[in-house]
């Protein structure tokens, strides 16, 4: 194993164990996925390799849900990296990116680099498809928000707070946020599906 090899093997085993008790669809097995994602991407579209590694990895360790709605993934990211033989710049640059990456900060947040737009984009492709239906039930069962209110049109979007308005409040608007050609494609196949579960969903309880 090379340096940046070990050094990513470092970071997966700190992360894994600090999130291990997260769950509702954001815990380790999401950061598994945008990991591998963000890497898939950057095969195809170029950018530093490691600061996408190091990124994908660290973006939700200080999720603000689990940390009394205090973002700190920048923070732990910095003592993370700082107790291993990473250089200043890259951990700076990994910081800027897990502190502008998610959704509730985007009207605030600062321009992201090539990395931190690819990260960003596997982040989002990861709320879509079968993956992000499942992480919207699991997520509204934690939270007591039921998935669907009898009478109630999903898509209107001042109707109450519902996992099936989520997809029309949220997701199928990320598609249009995202910033790579491979990402684009990844999310136009699965918003589609999601629309299929959708209209299959309400037919049946309209059966």
């Amino acid at each position: 194993m090379n340096p940046s090899e070990t050094i990513i093997q470092n970071v997966t085993n700190i992360v894994s164990q600090r999130m291990a008790d997260q769950q509702a669809g954001h815990g380790f097995d999401h950061v598994r996925r945008v990991h591998r994602t963000a890497c898939d991407i950057q095969a195809q579209t170029g950018g530093d390799r490691f600061v996408i590694e190091l990124a994908a990895l660290l973006h939700d360790v200080g999720d603000a849900k689990f940390h009394e709605g205090v973002e700190r993934s920048a923070e732990f990211s910095r003592q993370i990296l700082g107790d291993l033989p990473v250089d200043t710049p890259t951990i700076d640059h990994v910081a800027h990116i897990v502190d502008n990456l998610s959704f509730r900060k985007h009207d605030t947040a600062e321009e992201l680099s090539l990395e931190g737009k690819i990260v960003q984009d596997a982040d989002r492709l990861d709320a879509l498809g079968a993956i992000g239906i499942v992480r919207t039930i699991e997520y509204g069962a934690t939270v007591g928000q039921p998935f669907h209110i009898a009478g109630h049109d999903p898509s209107d979007l001042n109707g109450p707070k519902t996992g099936a308005g989520h997809f029309y409040q949220k997701l199928f608007r990320l598609r249009e946020m995202l910033h790579t050609d491979p990402a684009r494609q990844i999310a136009t196949e699965r918003e589609r599906f999601m629309k299929t579960f959708l209209t299959q969903f309400m037919s049946e309880l309209a059966d």
